[in-house]
């Protein structure tokens, strides 16, 4: 699959349900037949959107763990904790479920951000928050996280 690419606005209406915009389901529409799951992220207050073929690349990873160790079933437990597979329907709107909104607190003003293979949903206000430049720098970050990678062909700049 090719990278997701771009950030997104958009408002959930009061049942939960997104419009994703036209560009997002563009990049999407090779995966509208087999679905999605939508989680919640582990490391942030959002939801991670996973085109099927990610999600099962994801579920091979995580059954090579072994289940008889606590730390590896505890992981598994939390990490699939409020999955579920939803589609994107023919009007191109993606249902939210009730216990995801709460989970990242979705109101209404939503942003889509792709994350590589899948998309980020947020509260818009959470995301702006999390890019925040006063949080983290992000000049330290990145040189910290691919300062010494390089792909031995003609490197990363």
């Amino acid at each position: 699959m090719k990278a997701i690419v771009g950030t997104y606005e958009c408002k959930a209406d009061a049942k939960g349900r997104i419009m994703l915009p036209a560009p997002l389901r563009k990049q999407l529409s090779g995966g509208l037949e087999d679905g999605f799951v939508l989680k919640r992220s582990v490391f942030q207050p959002c939801l991670e959107l996973y085109p099927m073929a990610e999600w099962n690349k994801m579920m091979e990873k995580i059954n090579k763990l072994n289940r008889f160790v606590k730390k590896n079933n505890d992981f598994i437990r939390r990490f699939t904790a409020g999955v579920k597979e939803v589609e994107i329907d023919a009007a191109g709107r993606l249902l939210i479920a009730k216990d995801l909104l709460v989970f990242s607190g979705i109101d209404s003003n939503v942003v889509l951000s792709s994350a590589v293979n899948i998309v980020e949903i947020w509260d818009k206000d959470k995301y702006e928050q999390s890019i925040d430049d006063s949080v983290l720098d992000f000049a330290d970050l990145a040189e910290e996280v691919m300062g010494n990678l390089n792909d031995g062909e003609d490197g990363i700049s």
